[in-house]
């Protein structure tokens, strides 16, 4: 019973996938079929941010106990939402050469917000693999982390409903929500990003489990 939580991310998932595709959809100008990839791109990204929140709540649990696992925990958290950020960046520029006729704009502020914390955590990586001494790097990466995770909340949360954006929910633009997510589409929207955040979860627990298995082999 301990791993109910992955058969029902499975299952989750794979019913959205399906029911996705099938279910009927508002019928709105420019977005048309286009707005069923609110069930993938969406939770894909909430997915993300779910781990690397948890990254973030480690690596304050590192710094606090100056403990090494929750540094290596951290670690995989938010490499397993790094990962999340590539295919949410692909149905988001595939979503948009439909939508706005192209695959990437410098106009929009949260597009430009998400490419500066892929940087970001990219960079986190790099200083995690630059620094040899154990309890050095677990101090030094936790406190970038911290930084890292404000700073993307900062850049695709904040300042994109400061500014104009063609998002929904920013600069003006209604939400999703507010006009077009009817009770066909919550019924798929919402164990969609149930099922991405278990999986997510399920991922960071597989790595985790992966590490502490290399750790006692080297040791």
């Amino acid at each position: 019973m301990k791993h109910w939580y992955k058969a029902l991310g499975f299952l989750l998932i794979l019913y959205t996938l399906v029911w996705g595709l099938l279910n009927p959809v508002p019928r709105l100008d420019i977005l048309n079929e286009t707005i069923r990839n609110v069930y993938y791109h969406v939770p894909i990204w909430f997915a993300m941010l779910f781990m690397m929140g948890w990254s973030f709540v480690c690596s304050i649990r590192s710094l606090a106990s100056d403990s090494v696992d929750f540094d290596n925990k951290a670690y995989h958290s938010a490499f397993v939402g790094f990962f999340f950020s590539l295919p949410g960046l692909a149905t988001g520029s595939l979503w948009a050469k439909f939508t706005w006729g192209t695959w990437w704009t410098f106009q929009d502020p949260k597009l430009n917000g998400v490419a500066i914390s892929i940087l970001i955590y990219l960079a986190y990586f790099i200083l995690r693999f630059s620094v040899e001494d154990e309890q050095k790097r677990a101090r030094i990466s936790a406190v970038y982390n911290i930084f890292a995770f404000i700073m993307m909340n900062v850049f695709i949360m904040i300042l994109p409903r400061l500014t104009d954006s063609l998002h929904p929910g920013n600069g003006g633009n209604p939400a999703f929500g507010k006009y077009d997510l009817d009770n066909n589409m919550r019924m798929v929207f919402y164990p969609a990003v149930i099922g991405w955040i278990l999986f997510s979860y399920w991922l960071y627990e597989l790595r985790y489990r992966i590490s502490v298995i290399n750790n006692k082999v080297n040791e």
